[in-house]
């Protein structure tokens, strides 16, 4: 009998710039900030404000962000990316499964991922974007991505997308092992969940029957909210703390990286920062669990940043909790994942 086709896995992230130059930054801004699901206005207008505003503007300050962050390896959540890949090859059946990686804007391409594993005559894809939480500029955007490259095939085979896994068992126990590994050095007084933040009107468009009230509709996590990015980070921050054992009133959900003037969801980052400082509050552990990857919106901006305004205001220890990474939990819960995909 003929050997079995493999299954294609393709684990998608976010992308990066290819170097901190700040001709690459601009052109990993253009790419990123050009998709409709990211800005989602009319494209003669989000050309304009991309091309003329944001791009020449803010790309010499992020390539200096950048550089910050890079290593002797380059960008972090590239070479996170590769270890992951690295680290779960081993463990699944080699006979079986064949992986790639690729990043939503940049190199590697999805494009380049999708047409690496036809070459190989697969019979079956698996697309997973490494965004715990779903979102339309996120996930949704891998998957329309990936759909539209699909669409040009003349043979298309069986396509699977795993399109969040924020109540994963595995998951959840990969941060607890982080958590607690950084509760052993330090007596905290407070903690604090920051995601990354979205528009209000996106959250609003991916209401189902009007639930969306961005307030106290996202204390409970159901068939409505289900597919809801606030209320799935809520959801991800109860979880977590739960496992942790910590009190409710010492937690606190919120969200980074605005942009624009729009009002993003709330509460934000920032304003938790200043009321906490204001309690007379001295040592935070912080966690960002939007992110598998550390990267510029975590060690940069929540690890330094965040750290210097809190310490500014009063604060004494300001705590990030590393990212998955290549967390050998965390690699549990991508091949699990992906064999129940299978």
């Amino acid at each position: 009998m003929p050997k079995a086709q493999k299954i294609g896995v393709l684990l998608v992230n976010l992308g990066t710039p290819d170097s901190t130059a700040t001709g690459d930054v601009r052109k990993y801004l253009r790419e990123f900030l050009m998709d409709g699901r990211v800005i989602d206005f009319p494209f003669i207008p989000r050309w304009m404000l991309v091309n003329l505003i944001i791009a020449p503007f803010r790309a010499p300050k992020s390539a200096k962000e950048y550089r910050k962050l890079w290593t002797d390896r380059g960008s972090p959540l590239l070479f996170h990316t590769e270890d992951l890949r690295d680290k779960l090859i081993p463990k699944l059946d080699p006979d079986k499964y064949l992986v790639k990686i690729a990043m939503r804007y940049q190199s590697p391409s999805i494009e380049q991922g999708l047409n690496e594993l036809m070459a190989e005559k697969v019979r079956k894809i698996i697309v997973l974007p490494l965004f715990p939480q779903y979102a339309s500029a996120t996930n949704g955007s891998v998957i329309d991505r990936v759909m539209e490259i699909a669409r040009g095939w003349q043979i298309i085979p069986e396509i699977s997308f795993i399109s969040n896994f924020v109540e994963h068992p595995l998951f959840l126990q990969a941060w607890e092992e982080l958590g607690r590994e950084m509760m052993e050095k330090g007596d905290y007084e407070h903690f604090v969940f920051s995601y990354h933040g979205l528009p209000e009107r996106q959250i609003r468009k991916g209401s189902v029957d009007n639930y969306c009230k961005l307030g106290s509709c996202c204390n409970k996590y159901g068939a409505k909210n289900q597919f809801c990015y606030r209320a799935q980070c809520f959801q991800t921050t109860r979880l977590v703390a739960a496992k942790l054992g910590l009190p409710e009133e010492k937690v606190t959900t919120c969200f980074q990286s605005r942009l624009g003037n729009d009002p993003w969801v709330k509460p934000y980052t920032e304003d938790v920062i200043k009321e906490l400082a204001g309690k007379g509050i001295k040592k935070v552990l912080v966690f960002s669990p939007a992110f598998v990857a550390d990267c510029l919106e975590t060690t940069v901006e929540v690890g330094e940043e965040y750290k210097e305004e809190f310490e500014e205001l009063g604060g004494e220890h300001w705590d990030l909790v590393p990212s998955l990474n290549s967390n050998d939990t965390w690699i549990e819960c991508v091949k699990d994942l992906i064999e129940s995909r299978s």
